[in-house]
Order: structure tokens, then sequence, then C-alpha cells
């Protein structure tokens, strides 16, 4: 479960990175108010969090 929850804060950070390099568009800077507040730094640090979870996928045995 927990794994799942780390799958889609790292796939929502990745959305939010392809936004910027493809558009130069910050959805949470849009949405949020970008890292200048706080439900922004939540926001990125929920994201970093969540690929920092993901990390165990790359050494599981299947």
């Amino acid at each position: 479960m927990l794994e799942k929850l780390a799958l889609l804060l790292a796939i929502a950070g990745c959305v939010n990175w392809g936004l910027v390099g493809l558009f130069q568009l910050d959805a949470v800077a849009l949405y949020l108010g970008g890292a200048a507040t706080i439900p922004g730094r939540v926001a990125y640090t929920l994201a970093a969090m969540g690929g920092i979870g993901c990390l165990p996928l790359l050494f599981r045995g299947k």
C-alpha cells in the first residue's frame, strides 16, 4: 500500500516536471503558490518523498 502511494506521489511529481520542461508551466506554482508557500513546499516535499519511497522497487527481485 505504501509503495503504491509513493509511486502515485512520484508520478505526480514527474508530471509536474514534465509540464515545466515542455511548457514552462509549474502546476504547483500555479495552484499552490510555488516553493515560497507552505502548501507548495508540502507538495514538493511529498513528491520527493514519493520518489525516495520508490527506491525499493529498483531492488525488487521480480
